[in-house]
């Protein structure tokens, strides 16, 4: 899979900070995804106090949502955890693994932010700007913004809002009596789109597949590097 170059990811927290306010408008909020024919998720697995991380890609059959392939990489990781900067902590791995992925996927999902964010660049926008591809951001819990809370049957939805009352993303139902996951546009695609995709990728699970085969694969793969 092609990866665009962006930017040097040897920064300073200052300079991220500076880099995510120039690229947030650069993301497209428009629909590109045509009916994908392959999706994938990705996901990063640490270890507890060490530098040493491991990459994880799924691509799976949009259909049937099985595994078509999957990618693993161990790597180092240089960027300390700042609340906010994720994707310059996890994305320069991601991306040397995504250079392996064949066949490339229409759509990407991350267990992440998309616009979601403070500066409107979160892990799936970012990811999606360099894989210049349809991203999705599921996220397990709210980084920024306000919601009421949607109803509890499966495919029930509230809107997430920013301080001056924006929608930055969708707080959704995926699983009936079960915690809402939220919603919001990586790249490539509009809000509508990334949470009919996310539906069609839940099964009994809370968490779409895309991402929950990529977080147990990749763990899988650290464990058995162990």
């Amino acid at each position: 899979m092609k990866v665009h170059s962006l930017h040097s990811w040897k920064v300073t927290s200052q300079q991220a900070v500076a880099i995510q306010k120039r690229l947030a408008r650069r993301v497209d909020r428009k629909h590109r995804l045509l009916t994908p024919q392959w999706v994938a998720g990705a996901d990063i697995s640490l270890t507890q106090d060490s530098r040493e991380a491991f990459a994880g890609i799924v691509v799976l059959n949009a259909r049937t949502l099985e595994i078509a392939e999957e990618y693993f990489m161990k790597g180092e990781i240089d960027f300390p955890y700042v609340p906010g900067l994720l994707s310059f902590r996890e994305a320069p791995l991601l991306l040397k693994l995504f250079k392996k992925v064949s066949p490339a996927p229409q759509l990407v999902f991350f267990d992440g932010q998309g616009i979601a964010h403070p500066r409107r660049l979160g892990l799936a926008s970012h990811m999606g700007l360099f894989l210049n591809c349809p991203t999705v951001g599921c996220a397990k819990s709210r980084l920024i913004g306000t919601h009421r809370e949607p109803g509890l049957k499966k495919g029930c939805r509230a809107h997430l809002r920013d301080d001056e009352g924006q929608i930055i993303g969708s707080v959704v139902r995926t699983r009936e009596n079960c915690k809402p996951v939220f919603v919001s546009v990586g790249h490539q695609v509009d809000l509508e789109t990334a949470v009919r995709w996310t539906l069609r990728c839940t099964t009994r699970y809370r968490i779409p597949e895309p991402t929950r085969l990529a977080h147990n694969r990749v763990n899988a793969f650290r464990k058995s590097c162990s």
